[in-house]
């Protein structure tokens, strides 16, 4: 074991590995319920809903804060489905436009910084990803952004110690997994849009 964050990355594999296969025994007793007994109320749809929302946020979560060794791959349907079932019905749209297999480590990358994303446009918005020669950009728009200065700052200083609490753990994990990839993010925050590429 290397450092601290390794066991942190693991821990987060094995935590949304242990779960992800009853959340999806629920979903699958729930469609048998429904099918035995044709009963397709509001109460059946809103739990349906919500342990696909479920599934998609620890489907996400996994990739996010779980282990990406080597040279481990993600194929691109994967992860579009993530995605798309994450933020299906929500107010925040991700329209994920890269090519075919990615590094797992790199897309790790990413979703930390779309939780980042998510933090700031709690409102609603629209996020672009692209990849062009190996460089990645997130795109994130939206009418009215919600940006703390001190977490922000996290992702261009590593050493910055702003107030970390559960909810906005992502920023100090995604600094740390881009300075373990000896990556440089470039951040521009604006008025409605922020720009981040790495």
């Amino acid at each position: 074991m290397s450092d601290k964050s390794d066991l942190a990355a693991l821990l987060g594999s094995r935590i949304c590995h242990d779960l992800i296969s009853p959340i999806g025994a629920i979903g699958n007793g729930l469609e048998l319920l429904m099918m035995e007994t044709g009963s397709r109320g509001p109460e059946m749809a809103l739990i349906s809903e919500s342990v696909a929302h479920a599934n998609a946020r620890i489907r996400f979560f996994r990739v996010a804060f779980g282990a990406a060794a080597g040279e481990a791959r993600l194929g691109r349907a994967e992860v579009a489905s993530i995605i798309s079932d994450m933020t299906k019905g929500g107010r925040l749209s991700i329209d994920w436009q890269t090519g075919a297999d990615l590094s797992r480590s790199e897309v790790k990358i990413a979703f930390l910084l779309l939780m980042c994303l998510e933090s700031a446009m709690a409102y609603g918005g629209k996020i672009t990803v692209q990849v062009d020669g190996g460089r990645w950009s997130i795109m994130g728009e939206a009418n009215k952004l919600r940006i703390d200065p001190a977490l922000w700052a996290v992702l261009a200083d590593p050493t910055a110690e702003p107030e970390i609490t559960p909810s906005n753990v992502h920023f100090p994990l995604a600094a740390e997994e881009i300075s373990r990839r000896q990556f440089r993010l470039a951040a521009d925050l604006g008025q409605t849009s922020i720009k981040l590429s790495f």
